[in-house]
């Protein structure tokens, strides 16, 4: 059997969308092939999903901010927005890609400093709670 291939798209692939592709590919244990794509891509990760990511152990340093037109030749089985906008501008993609929505708030909007890695934080936590119940689904025993 295939692995599934999962498509994750946020507005800029700096932040949401960069934490949820390394989220999926650790709590999956590579059963799950998983990337991350922007509407209008920023050109980098935000150092704060970064040091977040870090926290639990997972590295997206080496990861960049991609174009969701790099996929658009590309069968997906899922492709899953992790903001409100990105699913209101989401492309089509060819074959049979199921569209879920999940709506997390941008963390890199937050304006106070002390407040902003703690936003960083709770997203991490949202997008691992969202993964492992997506896993189930799926069949598919979360890794860690």
């Amino acid at each position: 059997m295939d692995k599934p291939r999962v498509l994750i798209l946020c507005t800029a692939n700096s932040a949401r969308s960069q934490m949820a592709e390394g989220i999926l590919r650790w709590l999956s244990g590579g059963q799950v092939e998983a990337f991350s794509a922007g509407a209008q891509p920023s050109g980098v990760v935000n150092p704060a999903a970064i040091r977040a990511m870090q926290e639990i152990g997972v590295d997206i340093s080496s990861h960049r901010s991609k174009s969701s037109a790099e996929f658009l030749d590309q069968p997906f089985d899922y492709v899953i927005t992790v903001c409100d906008a990105a699913a209101e501008t989401c492309p089509s993609f060819p074959g049979r890609a199921q569209r879920i929505h999940w709506s997390f708030p941008d963390p890199a909007a937050v304006q106070d400093e002390a407040e902003r890695m703690q936003a960083f934080r709770r997203v991490r936590d949202g997008l691992i709670e969202r993964f492992r119940g997506f896993l189930n689904e799926l069949g598919i025993p979360p890794a860690c």
